[in-house]
């Protein structure tokens, strides 16, 4: 049977450390105390930490006092490390410790397997999902980086500046959200945020978020997309037709002149080459998401954002009464993958369609449907509320009424090209809440920034006598 420790490899580093306390450094950015195998290194490492932090001596005395302190202090064991050689090149050793660490790591994992399955009453989904996820950390801790240089920093560095002067020179903590106006009130989504994006039928729910991914991946930055309503063809050629500038409908029907073939060919050869991931299976759990997305970001890295369309489309893992608690898991379970894998999960949400009784039509946090929970774990909810869209429903409506009358009816209603939309900020956690203009051009199904003010954020306040509760409801057009 293959050991799972090197009681030598570790007394090496750690006697290297005694004799040299200028290499703790670069021992102590890759090791922690419990990758050390034996009870008394894994203080002895403790220790030296301690002592580094209060910028003492890391010694054989001072070592001894804060050992002894804590009554951790052995006397044989520190003779057998102080009589080991020290190394020149603890890199290797540093890795072997890591090694080892991930397996005794691995082989408790298997003891838990076993108790959990046999021993602890869950179910099989919660079973794999506590298993998954101490395999993601386990994976995690074990990945060291090695040092980088100058010239790699230097480059990286350059980069970043390019990147923030293309954009404007707008200040980002969070991911960049491929909007200079929604970057100006938002900051960027956190990592760790659980973002809402809800609109009615027709808004271009779908579109906005393709248009996020896609410049998230034009940025070198990876995307996961959890499609439940189309398959990625569909995501696909929505988003070909934004990149590119060619109408849907032409790329729908292969309608393209030979210069448009050309700019296909060339968008095609380009996003082939990005880091996008589509899940379309049209079914998805939490525990599916949770475990295809730990899985990814394992794999990938640089993946930056992860996309659900949509969130009323996920079922629950079962045992829950009523739609309410599904939602209220999912959101929760949602949130919490967001912080656990360090980047915004950005969910699409349908709201009421109650809200299109009111004069004023633009959402509220209450038309959330199921939006208790969903309104607690969300950090930021958007809407999408383009005015066009009722306007020429309404038009419509009235058109039919006339000829259901044998009225002759003449609309001065025309159909635009681009139409204004809003991005209200229902919420934000950690920021102001308000309206962001955009753009949507909707032949190519492209969201773009509006003319940016330099208005402050206001809050978004509807009056009660601005409510019309009259019933009606309204058919909304396809995009």
């Amino acid at each position: 049977m293959e050991s799972i420790y090197n009681l030598d490899i570790e007394r090496a580093v750690l006697s290297t450390i005694i004799f040299d306390a200028e290499v703790f450094e670069d021992v102590a950015a890759v090791l922690k105390p419990k990758d050390f195998y034996l009870p008394f290194h894994q203080h002895l490492f403790e220790a030296m930490e301690a002592l580094f932090s209060q910028e003492k001596p890391i010694d054989e005395t001072f070592l001894r006092k804060e050992l002894e302190k804590k009554r951790d202090f052995d006397e044989e064991a520190m003779i057998q490390i102080l009589s080991t050689s020290p190394i020149t090149n603890t890199k290797s050793y540093i890795e072997e410790i890591k090694a080892y660490s991930a397996k005794r790591a691995l082989v408790t994992l298997a003891t838990e397997i076993k108790k959990l399955t046999l021993e602890d009453e869950l179910d099989s989904t919660e079973v794999m999902d506590r298993v998954e996820k101490k395999l993601y950390e386990i994976t995690q801790e074990s990945i060291s980086n090695d040092f980088r240089d100058s010239v790699e920093i230097t480059k990286s560095m350059m980069g970043e500046i390019e990147r923030l002067k293309a954009m404007g020179n707008s200040k980002l903590i969070g991911v960049d959200t491929g909007f200079r106006n929604l970057n100006d009130k938002t900051s960027g989504f956190g990592k760790g945020d659980l973002v809402i994006i809800a609109a009615r039928p027709a808004m271009g729910k779908t579109a906005l978020v393709l248009n996020m991914a896609l410049k998230a991946i034009e940025r070198g930055e990876g995307v996961a997309f959890f499609s439940l309503e189309m398959p990625a063809e569909q995501l696909m050629l929505r988003m070909l037709s934004a990149k590119t500038s060619i109408p849907l409908q032409s790329l729908r029907v292969g309608d393209l002149t030979d210069e448009q073939w050309e700019q296909l060919a060339q968008a095609v050869d380009d996003i082939s080459r990005r880091k996008l991931f589509v899940d379309d299976g049209g079914y998805a759990t939490i525990h599916h998401v949770r475990s295809k997305l730990r899985k990814l970001k394992t794999q990938h890295p640089e993946i930056s954002m992860a996309i659900i369309d949509y969130l009323q489309l996920m079922s629950s893992d079962g045992g829950r009464e009523g739609r309410q608690q599904e939602i209220s898991e999912i959101s929760r379970g949602l949130k919490q993958l967001a912080r656990e894998l360090q980047i915004p999960i950005i969910a699409l949400s349908q709201l009421n369609r109650s809200l299109e009784s009111r004069e004023n039509k633009r959402p509220l946090l209450s038309d959330l449907r199921e939006s208790g929970a969903i309104e607690q774990d969300a950090d930021i909810i958007l809407f999408v509320y383009r005015d066009d869209v009722y306007r020429e429903a309404k038009e419509k409506e009235k058109e039919m009424k006339a000829k259901a009358e044998g009225k002759e009816y003449k609309s001065n209603y025309r159909r635009k090209p681009e139409e204004e939309t809003e991005l209200i900020i229902g919420k934000q956690r950690n920021g102001p809440t308000g309206t962001v203009d955009l753009i949507f051009q909707k032949r190519f199904t492209r969201f773009v920034d509006a003319n940016s003010s330099s208005g402050v954020p206001f809050e978004v306040v509807y009056e009660e006598g601005n409510i019309d509760t009259k019933e009606g409801n309204i058919e909304l057009p396809p995009i």
